[in-house]
C-alpha cells in the first residue's frame, strides 16, 4: 500500500507545510519552498498500534512508528546573499502517532481521520543537511535556521494536542469536534528577574523576557538596559488549548548589537494551574529545557511571575476562534508591511480584553503611547491580547494544526532569538 499512501501524503505535506515554511521561515531567508518532494520507496515499519479509547464516533489510536527512509526532499533557500538548494538526506523518524478515526455509516466508513505526533516519548527526527552543488556556508547559519524552522513547526502544528484534520471519501462532515479549540486564557505578569548572568566584558546586560506556549505566538517585554535585576512588570495574555498537556515558556536574553543571547530559560506546566486561582512563582531560569546538554551548571538567577489561568465557557471560546483568525491575518499583514521578520516573531504589546477585539497597549511599553480606541475595528484592534491567541481558528481539513523535530545530526546553536518586536513609533503610526 505504501506507493498509494506515499503519493497521497506527499500532496498533504506540499499542500499543508509548503505555507508554513512561509509563515515560520527566519528574518535571514526570504523564500523557503520545496523543490522536491517525494516519500521514496520505503514505507514506514509499524512497531504496535494500541487503541487508547473508544467513544461513540470515534476510534482512537497510538501507533508506534520507525522509518529509515529514502525520501527526495529539496528546500529551495533564498537569502539576500543568493540562493541555494538544500537536500534533507539519511532521514530516520521515531515517533508515536495518534489517530483518531471519524466513522461514517457509509462506506469507505471514515469520514475524516485526525493524525498528531505525541510528545511524550518525544518526536525523535534525525537527518543531515546537504548543499546541492554548493556549501552551506554560503548562506551564513543556514544549518542552524533551517534546524530551528523544522524544530518550531512540528511542535507548533503537528505535536499533540495540535494535529492534521484530512476528510475522507467525500462524506460530508462537521470537523469542528476534531479540530483544536482555545480552552482556556493565561494572564501573565513578568515581574521581575534576579541576579541574572552577566554576558557583557563592560557594563551589565540589558535583559529582556519573552514567553509563550507556543513559539508563533510570543510576547516580549521592553529592555531594561545594565541590569541585572530588571523590574519590567508588563502583563500579556496567552490562550491555551490543552492546559494538561501545554506549558508556558519564559526565556531571558540579553539584548545586543546582531544577535541576542538567551541568559536563561524555563518551562511552567499549565497542569500545575488551578482555575480562577492568581499564583506568585519564583522560578529558577535554566541553560537548556534538554538536561543532557547542560553543561553549565552554574546558577542563573530567577524570574518571577504572576499567573492566572480562566477556563473558556463556550460563547468565550467562539469569541475567542474569531479573534484568532483577525490575529493571524494582522501578523501576516504586519510581515509583509515589514513591521515584523516573520509571522511568529515575538511582539514587544501587553494584552487586555481577550475576545473583544480590543487591546491596550501596555505601561512598559513607554510613555506616549496611551489606549488604542475601542471604537477601532481594524488593524489597531489587533493590538494587544489578540497576539497571544492560538489554536484552530484558521484550521481547515489537510491543514496542519499543531507543533517539533529535531535535526541532531546539524549543530544547533541552542537558542532561538526573537526579533522584531513593535515599536512605540509604530504603534502610534497605526493608531
Amino acid at each position: 500500500m505504501w506507493p498509494y499512501i506515499a503519493e497521497a501524503a506527499t500532496m498533504v505535506i506540499r499542500d499543508s507545510v509548503e505555507p508554513l515554511l512561509e509563515d515560520y521561515r527566519p528574518p535571514g531567508i526570504t523564500s523557503l519552498k520545496f523543490s522536491k518532494l517525494t516519500l521514496g520507496n520505503v514505507a514506514p515499519k509499524i512497531e504496535g498500534i494500541r487503541v487508547q479509547s473508544f467513544k461513540e464516533g470515534q476510534v482512537t489510536m497510538d501507533v508506534d512508528l520507525r522509518w529509515g527512509g529514502d525520501p527526495n526532499i529539496v528546500l529551495g533557500v533564498t537569502a539576500l546573499v543568493g540562493s541555494i538548494p538544500i537536500q534533507l538526506k539519511d532521514l530516520q523518524v521515531f515517533t508515536v502517532a495518534r489517530v483518531i478515526f471519524q466513522l461514517a455509516d457509509e462506506i469507505p466508513c471514515i469520514s475524516a481521520v485526525v493524525v498528531a505526533l505525541l510528545a511524550e516519548p518525544k518526536p525523535r527526527i534525525d537527518y543531515t543537511l546537504k548543499a546541492v552543488g554548493g556549501s552551506l556556508t554560503a548562506i551564513p547559519g543556514l544549518s542552524d535556521m533551517i534546524d530551528d524552522t523544522v524544530d518550531t513547526i512540528v511542535k507548533d502544528m503537528l505535536q499533540w494536542p495540535h494535529r492534521i484534520v484530512v476528510p475522507i471519501g467525500g462524506i460530508p462532515v462537521d470537523l469542528s469536534d476534531l479540530e483544536l479549540k482555545p480552552q482556556g486564557k493565561l494572564i501573565v505578569t513578568i515581574l521581575k528577574a534576579t541576579n541574572l548572568k552577566n554576558k557583557e566584558l563592560i557594563g551589565k546586560s540589558d535583559p529582556y523576557a519573552t514567553i509563550h506556549i507556543r513559539p508563533v505566538f510570543k510576547y516580549k517585554t521592553k529592555a531594561i538596559e545594565n541590569n541585572l535585576n530588571p523590574v519590567w512588570d508588563q502583563t500579556f495574555e496567552l490562550i491555551a488549548e490543552d492546559k494538561e498537556t501545554q506549558s508556558l515558556t519564559v526565556e531571558v536574553f540579553d539584548k545586543d548589537v546582531g544577535q541576542d543571547e538567551r541568559l536563561g530559560l524555563v518551562k511552567l506546566p499549565l497542569s500545575s494551574l488551578e482555575n480562577e486561582v492568581t499564583k506568585e512563582l519564583e522560578l529558577n531560569l535554566l541553560s537548556s529545557l534538554d538536561t543532557l546538554k547542560v553543561k553549565d551548571k552554574k546558577d542563573r538567577g530567577s524570574i518571577t511571575l504572576k499567573v492566572h489561568y480562566h477556563e473558556f465557557n463556550k460563547e468565550e471560546q467562539m469569541a475567542a476562534l474569531e479573534d484568532e483568525k483577525k490575529i493571524m491575518e494582522e501578523r501576516k499583514r504586519l510581515k509583509e508591511a515589514g513591521v515584523i521578520g516573520s509571522t511568529m516573531d515575538a511582539v514587544g504589546m501587553v494584552g487586555s480584553g481577550l475576545g473583544a477585539g480590543v487591546g491596550m497597549v501596555g505601561t512598559g511599553i513607554g510613555t506616549g503611547v496611551g489606549l488604542v480606541g475601542t471604537g477601532v475595528t481594524s488593524g489597531v484592534g489587533m493590538v494587544g491580547s489578540g497576539f497571544g491567541a492560538v489554536g484552530s481558528g484558521l484550521s481547515k481539513a489537510g491543514r496542519f494544526m499543531g507543533r517539533t523535530i529535531t535535526g541532531q545530526t546539524s549543530k544547533r546553536s541552542g537558542s532561538s532569538t526573537p526579533v522584531n518586536t513593535v515599536q512605540e513609533n509604530d504603534v502610534a503610526k497605526q493608531q
